[in-house]
């Protein structure tokens, strides 16, 4: 009888083939995991293996998050200073959040928009009311939001403008990021975003960023349906323009009858001090795209926030996605404003900033070339040598205990989450102070 079964035992394996082979793999694994926690060294490996090569991480392997503060897998404590690109505003696993998260997930998670559901217009009501526009249009990543800017823009400039069917134009400055879709990387002007992937969006065009001369003459065409810039260049390395840049944004733009389309993923929800970048000068743009700390870095969630004479340009069935405006991330977004809010994150990103700033241009210029930045989201330009660079510098950051990542090569952004204390900066400064030292 043993005989028998183990006879049919193989035959069944033969005819799996393959899959008895991926089988195994998976018990193998199993068994590495009950082992006890992985190495560094496994993890990136395994990462390098299986996935695709499209970023290239700061080496270190992080396995639990709690308020301006993560851990690796050998124990070791960070402090946070990228924040995910801001989207842990709130500070990692803030616990409110997540207890909204885990109630919403035991009721009620994705209807798809076929149906209505009991938490999407309590959000958009929320929302809505908070930054002061009549509508809200659910996605779920920053680009998403992006794209559906860009939609928008054109329904509005072929409907309302009069611009001629499929002339309308968008306006992008030069050094932006909002994702790397064919539409954004057809606004990009950093080549390894774009470069290899042609062909590209027609009907876009880039001027140079804090050029109002440059928009003026942009805007004389008058099949030009929006312009859409950050208040701050974020991933360009926090590039900040000029007092009165933003004012006179909105008014080239009423001036010509174009959307002004504030891309404020990375830069809104306090990060910059204010609840969004473009309240340092009070202007209003035509359309606001908020994602990142939306959700306080738990779940994906983006919006475009407009009025009625651009959001009820589209109709039923012409934009939408699966997940868009579920009940689980809407819960989640509705909490992490409610986070911002009753903690006052707004008035602590402004007098925590302007703390780090402070402290920071006290770093030797020999090293340091520059500092800039508003509220937490700030940046150091590091003097590139034989010996060290950006990359170098972080490096030695982690070793010391903070983590950052370099963008374009010589600068450093430095933004932790908005929980963050006086002590926890002076602490965070005194490990920059003596890792810039160091070199």
């Amino acid at each position: 009888m043993l005989s028998k079964l183990a006879h049919l035992q193989a035959a069944t394996l033969l005819r799996r083939g393959l899959h008895s082979s991926v089988a195994s793999g998976v018990s193998v694994a199993t068994k590495k995991t009950v082992q006890g926690p992985p190495s560094p060294e496994y993890i990136f490996e395994r990462e390098s293996k299986y996935g695709a090569h499209n970023y290239h991480p700061l080496p270190v392997a992080l396995e639990k998050g709690k308020g301006v503060y993560v851990w690796d897998v050998e124990g070791r404590k960070y402090f946070d200073f990228l924040s995910a690109y801001s989207a842990v505003n709130q500070g990692h696993c803030h616990p409110k959040i997540v207890d909204a998260l885990k109630s919403q997930a035991e009721k009620l998670t994705l209807t798809s928009r076929a149906f209505y559901n009991t938490v999407l217009g309590e959000y958009e009501e929320y929302v809505t009311k908070l930054f002061n526009y009549q509508k809200l249009l659910p996605m779920n990543t920053g680009v998403e939001a992006g794209e559906t800017a860009c939609k928008l823009a054109r329904k509005w400039g072929y409907t309302v403008k009069g611009i001629p069917k499929y002339k309308a134009k968008i306006i992008f400055a030069a050094g932006n990021f909002w994702g790397r879709t064919l539409s954004a990387i057809s606004s990009s002007t950093d080549p390894s975003s774009y470069d290899g992937f042609g062909p590209f969006m027609p009907g876009f065009e880039i001027i140079p960023y804090n050029d109002l001369p440059a928009l003026e003459r942009a805007l004389q065409d008058p099949n030009v349906a929006a312009f859409m810039v950050e208040p701050i260049q974020g991933e360009a390395g926090v590039i900040i323009p000029e007092p009165g840049y933003l004012a006179g944004v909105r008014q080239l733009c009423t001036q010509h009858q174009v959307l002004f389309i504030a891309d404020e993923i990375q830069t809104g929800l306090a990060r910059t001090g204010r609840w969004l970048a473009v309240d340092h000068e009070r202007v209003r743009p035509d359309m606001v795209l908020l994602g990142k700390a939306l959700s306080g870095g738990l779940y994906p969630v983006s919006a475009v926030l407009c009025d009625d004479e651009v959001m009820l340009t589209i109709r039923p069935g012409e934009h939408g996605s699966t997940y868009g405006g579920n009940p689980l991330g809407c819960r989640v977004a509705i909490t992490a404003l409610e986070v911002l809010e009753e903690e006052n994150l707004v008035e602590n990103a402004e007098k925590m900033g302007a703390l780090l700033r402070h402290e920071l241009m006290k770093l030797p210029s020999d090293v340091v070339t520059a500092v800039r930045g508003k509220g937490l989201l700030n940046a150091i330009v590091i003097k590139e040598t034989k010996d060290y660079d950006a990359w170098k510098v972080c490096l030695r950051l982690r070793d010391n205990g903070l983590l950052a990542k370099p963008t374009h090569g010589d600068i450093i952004r430095l933004a932790p989450p908005l929980v963050i204390k006086e002590d926890e900066i002076q602490e965070s400064v005194e490990i920059i102070h003596k890792t810039i030292l160091s070199f």
